[in-house]
């Protein structure tokens, strides 16, 4: 298969929707995040695969070095530790991107919470061409203070969006770019590094809140999301104007053949797979949530995975609902029984209150 390259593959990406750390003096890219010591690398936009199976989530996702000599990395928040990190296919992105937009549309061209300590724990590193990546566990404040030792900024609202992250689950994956070392490769203006990691988890969920982190509340953030799942999923929250469900519908055999293809990617399904494609555009103060997708069929997304408040009345709704489950598992006969008893206690009383009113 040939090598597709895209200049335009989306915003940010999608669970691995990365927070892209870049510096110079120039304006910031719609998904930048943390900023590193002075220079004038950019990345541009990117998407990102949330594929999940069998209890696994593979996410893949992709940098394009655009130029500039300094180094530069990014924030991804994680569900869980990944078993593995490396590199990704060739092609899957640009394939799903060719699948979902038209040719005119894309611009072708060139876990459950755990304690943790003070300090970021290193949990994994690989490097990947010119990427090093760097598993973490630790909470905001020490993955905030991580990233301050190894010569980035933080962006003023870096704490209260890592702490957003980090009470759910405290483990994240820094990336950063070495461009000595791309040159050393003979890596060119416009070459992507895609990565893959392997998650295991009880269902995916894509981190759109940080895709605004160091941006105005009026800044435009963009993020094309994929999914592929074994059966169609449950969203929350429900797409609406600034999330919108471009396509959902059965992936074709001819596109899962084709992501099979690529490197690794064997573990795909050859069949019976859900594409889901939703394209983000919102401004960073409207985005204020993630997305949680239930993968199950059971229709029941989480509140907390996608960031949003659990109120007392939704617990009310929810105990309302089991309340209605037990009555609903009761025969009929005994519910019957039980409204006939209700009326004759009522009647019961309202007649000894009458005998008491006449005397």
């Amino acid at each position: 298969m040939g090598r597709w390259q895209a200049a335009r593959l989306g915003g940010g990406g999608l669970l691995a929707l990365m927070v892209v750390l870049v510096t110079g003096a120039g304006p910031a890219l719609a998904c930048s995040g943390l900023i590193g010591p002075g220079g004038t690398v950019q990345l541009a936009r990117t998407a990102t695969l949330a594929a999940y199976h069998n209890g696994i989530e593979h996410y893949v996702t992709a940098f394009e070095f655009r130029g500039g000599g300094a180094k530069f990395g990014s924030i991804i928040p994680l569900p869980a530790v990944p078993t593995n990190v490396e590199k990704g296919g060739n092609w899957t992105l640009q394939r799903l991107v060719r699948e979902t937009q038209p040719v005119g549309q894309a611009l072708l061209a060139p876990a459950a919470a755990q304690p943790v300590s003070d300090k970021a724990e290193v949990l994994l590193t690989a490097k990947v061409d010119a990427l090093d990546l760097t598993v973490l566990r630790g909470g905001g404040m020490a993955v905030g203070t991580w990233a301050r030792e190894h010569g980035f900024g933080l962006s003023p609202d870096a704490p209260e969006v890592l702490d957003f992250y980090a009470d759910r689950s405290p483990i994240f994956l820094a990336t950063s770019f070495d461009p000595t070392r791309a040159e050393r490769r003979g890596q060119r203006l416009g070459d992507g590094t895609p990565v893959h990691l392997t998650i295991p988890t009880s269902n995916p969920w894509v981190p759109l809140r940080i895709l605004g982190l160091g941006l105005g509340s009026g800044d435009p953030v963009q993020a094309d999301v994929y999914l592929l799942t074994d059966r169609k999923p449950a969203l929350l929250p429900r797409p609406d104007g600034g999330m919108r469900l471009d396509q959902s519908r059965p992936a074709s055999p001819a596109l899962l053949a084709d992501l099979r293809s690529d490197r690794g990617m064997q573990w795909l399904p050859a069949s019976d797979m859900w594409l889901s494609y939703l394209k983000v555009s919102t401004t960073a103060g409207a985005l204020r949530h993630d997305l949680a997708v239930d993968a199950s069929g059971q229709g029941t997304p989480s509140r907390l995975a996608a960031g949003l408040p659990v109120h007392s009345a939704t617990l009310a709704t929810g105990a309302e609902a089991a309340a209605s489950g037990v009555l609903r598992r009761l025969p009929w006969p005994l519910v019957g029984l039980v409204a006939v008893t209700v009326v004759a206690v009522v009647l019961a009383a309202t007649s000894l209150m009458a005998r008491a009113a006449r005397r």
